[in-house]
């Protein structure tokens, strides 16, 4: 309720608005919008293959689901920056560092063999 409205009810927008400031979350939220119009903001091709993962600290992290993609990306980071700024406000989104299919893991050592022998004890 609003102070000096008589106990009237506030009004949703503003109440939503006024506790985004006292809390600091304004540009979480702002940047929460931008992954869920993620297809409006880079088109539907890139968003296919594509998805914000995180943003943190100025950096947005940005899935790609091949190293194709990965790359093309990474060449349009610069604008991509500036169209995610025009929408959050200048200077929120500072750098788009992207992030190709996580490979499968790995085997110690830098040679391995597949399919041999066993060694003789």
């Amino acid at each position: 309720r609003e102070p000096g409205r008589g106990g009237d009810p506030t009004a949703f927008g503003p109440a939503i608005r006024e506790l985004l400031a006292a809390r600091g979350w304004q540009e979480r939220a702002a940047v929460g919008g931008v992954f869920g119009r993620w297809p409006q903001i880079v088109g539907p091709e890139l968003a296919e293959h594509t998805k914000p993962e995180s943003f943190e600290e100025g950096v947005l992290v940005i899935a790609a689901d091949s190293a194709n993609w990965a790359t093309q990306v990474r060449l349009l980071a610069a604008n991509l920056v500036k169209r995610l700024n025009e929408d959050l406000g200048h200077g929120t989104v500072q750098r788009v560092k992207v992030v190709g299919p996580a490979s499968g893991q790995r085997g110690k050592g830098r040679l391995r063999v597949t399919g041999g022998r066993r060694p003789r004890t």
